[in-house]
């Protein structure tokens, strides 16, 4: 499986503020980027605090990629995962439309109720992990699945956990010319972070973008 990752941070290297609510960071052009990226995918994944926080819809916005993915005969649009450990994914998630199908990753220690009204609501349940979604098993069944490339699109918890496994093959950072600050800001890598054993990334390209940078990285 080819694993991207995708982000915009701010100059500082901030997702969103203290308070976690959805910042405009880039522009028009990064977000026809972002929807290029997804068309060329099998699956989208996120984590359940970006459910929670901005209720994304990851579903394509641009009609002629639509297109060209049904002209492959391909799913209108790319599956959408969610990593949600204790499948906290709200029943009425725009993600959980029938747009396309949509794999919650949960752990062995998500309520079986909980289970059961988000499969009631069109998610397809997989079992990764004890305590906490397991993504080297997550990826292997969803691969399973017939997930050959998957886009990460955050947050920062996921972001880490994947490079921490070492399953990163790819990353596309937009850096926004605008400071956001805050010491409980999220980042592109939350989590425990590295104290050793630090991932290291070979710079492949640097574009200007809107008003700001892209840095393309193979990991």
């Amino acid at each position: 499986m080819h694993v991207h990752v995708n982000a915009a941070t701010s100059v500082d290297g901030k997702l969103s503020s203290r308070r976690r609510e959805q910042i405009k960071i880039s522009g028009d052009d990064d977000f026809a980027r972002v929807d290029e990226i997804r068309a060329t995918t099998d699956a989208v994944l996120v984590g359940v605090g970006t459910v929670l926080a901005d209720d994304p819809h990851l579903t394509l916005d641009d009609d002629e990629l639509v297109s060209a993915r049904e002209a492959r005969g391909e799913p209108p649009h790319p599956a959408r995962v969610v990593a949600d450990s204790r499948a906290r994914t709200p029943t009425d998630a725009r993600i959980l439309d029938d747009e396309a199908t949509t794999y919650v990753l949960v752990s062995a220690a998500a309520p079986a109720d909980r289970r059961a009204d988000l499969e009631a609501s069109g998610a397809v349940i997989v079992e990764a992990g004890e305590e906490r979604v397991s993504f080297p098993e997550a990826c292997d069944a969803l691969e399973a699945r017939g997930v050959e490339r998957l886009m990460v699109e955050g947050g920062g918890e996921v972001i880490f956990s994947l490079f921490s496994d070492g399953l990163v093959d790819e990353l596309s950072l937009y850096v926004g010319s605008m400071v956001i600050g805050g010491r409980d800001a999220p980042t592109l890598a939350d989590g425990d972070g590295f104290v050793a054993d630090f991932p290291s990334l070979s710079l492949r390209a640097v574009e200007r973008v809107d008003d700001g940078v892209l840095l393309t990285y193979d990991c």
